[in-house]
């Protein structure tokens, strides 16, 4: 039986983090063969919106709030969604190859899903890694966006 991990004390030990910080640079690398007409447009707009991911999971590690973390989950989640949209129009356009970059995404979704559940479900935002990888199994029944657009109502928790 693996020994369990000890809850996460920066951001950077987050296993959602890590996920979405390993899109980012996959989304880099696929938007590096973009045509030059799109520095500007759709790699520039693909880069921005998958560096939202990681970026706003950790701003929201450093909240102290349930609402306030799970508003910058929210904003994640809607970037992860931004960035799914890309991945079909770049390869519609014919850009490149980006099944890899959605199954990619679908795991993100899943950790960040999972990892918002958790933080519901324990008050606070310390998650041991394992916890997260058994609530984003895709057994636990998780749906993209789901979990993030109920908490994203809650109201925050009395001091």
């Amino acid at each position: 039986m693996p020994t369990p991990r000890p809850a996460a004390q920066s951001f950077g030990d987050l296993v959602v983090w890590q996920k979405a910080h390993q899109f980012v640079l996959s989304v880099y690398r696929l938007t590096e063969s973009f045509p030059d007409r799109e520095k500007f447009g759709l790699s520039h707009q693909m880069r921005r919106a998958a560096v939202s991911v990681p970026a706003n999971i950790a701003e929201g590690f450093g909240k102290r709030s349930q609402a306030e973390k799970a508003r910058f989950l929210n904003i994640a989640e809607g970037s992860l969604e931004e960035c799914r949209y890309y991945l079909i129009l770049a390869h519609d356009l014919g850009y490149g190859q980006t099944d890899s970059l959605t199954v990619a995404l679908e795991e993100v979704s899943r950790l960040l899903n999972a990892y918002a559940r958790a933080i519901l479900a324990s008050g606070s935002c310390p998650v041991t890694s394992a916890q997260l990888v058994d609530l984003a199994a895709p057994e636990a029944g998780l749906t993209s966006g789901f979990y993030i657009r109920r908490i994203s109502r809650a109201k925050p928790l009395p001091s």
